[in-house]
């Protein structure tokens, strides 16, 4: 058995702490845990997958869309749904997405759920955790239905029901409590839109509609705004008010239009030479 190493002490390391109790005192504020701002989830069902979706995209406290697609295409039988940094969630399945096809080219084969996890996994370790994606991955190939959270660090589970994001604490209490194993269609598709419409009425971070997918051995079927429940109705009253009814004080209109004399230095005027 090796002598203990001097430098480094067995089980968990907090001397990180003291360091960062210092740097506190002294007026640095410490960084805050990101929130992801989405609900996502997934689970079996005996024909395939069914993935789920919010629509909300925030930017901070103000909601940026309410109507964004977070179900992203990777292959025919493959989806990916993204929580985090939008552009990061994009960017990454849309890259992934054309290795597969470059991948199903060369092997001359479907590509396998387990080979785009191991993609994923292997690109987002690169960066440690700076591509801010948590993706949910789910499709069905020839050796069965497969369902995968992949982190921003590049960890991964494998689970027959998965939620991510910031209202999945709410969609997994609804899945806790409901799935069964070789669940019908109807009944899987009604468990998916109730985890994310817990995540929806629950999250701040998430809002508007429920998108859902369905992925089986023969078709992939992509529901968009599967349930709204959070649609404008008809305000009870109109207001109007007759032209004039408000007065102002002055008046101020600026011209907009910038001009500007350009003066050529160094033209002479004659033609260029191209002989």
């Amino acid at each position: 058995m090796s002598p203990q190493s001097a430098f480094s002490s067995p089980g968990f390391d907090f001397s990180n702490s003291v360091r960062n109790n210092f740097l506190q005192e002294k007026g640095m504020p410490l960084p805050k845990a990101t929130s992801t701002g989405t609900t996502i989830v997934g689970c079996l069902f005996k024909d395939g997958i069914i993935l789920g979706a919010d629509t909300r995209a925030t930017e901070g406290e103000i909601i940026a869309d309410k109507n964004c697609e977070k179900i992203h295409y990777i292959t025919e039988s493959i989806r990916c749904c993204g929580a985090g940094t939008a552009a990061d969630t994009e960017f990454t399945t849309a890259s992934i997405s054309s290795n597969m096809e470059l991948h199903a080219l060369s092997t001359g084969r479907k590509p396998r759920v387990v080979t785009v996890m191991t993609m994923l996994k292997q690109y987002l370790f690169q960066y440690q955790g700076h591509i801010g994606a948590a993706l949910v991955l789910g499709g069905v190939d020839s050796t069965g239905p497969h369902l995968f959270t992949i982190h921003p660090h590049g960890s991964t589970d494998k689970l027959p029901y998965v939620t991510m994001g910031s209202g999945s604490l709410a969609a997994m209490a609804v899945f806790e409590s409901s799935w069964k194993p070789n669940m019908e269609r109807n009944d899987a598709l009604a468990l998916v839109s109730a985890a994310v419409s817990a995540g929806i009425f629950n999250d701040l971070g998430s809002g508007s509609n429920v998108d859902a997918c369905i992925i089986t051995a023969t078709q992939t079927e992509m529901l968009r705004n599967f349930v709204k429940p959070n649609e404008r109705v008809e305000k009870e009253r109109h207001y109007t008010f007759r032209r004039g009814t408000t007065a102002w004080k002055s008046e101020n209109i600026r011209d907009l239009i910038v001009k500007e004399d350009i003066t050529l230095v160094g033209a002479t005027g004659e033609a260029m030479d191209t002989s």
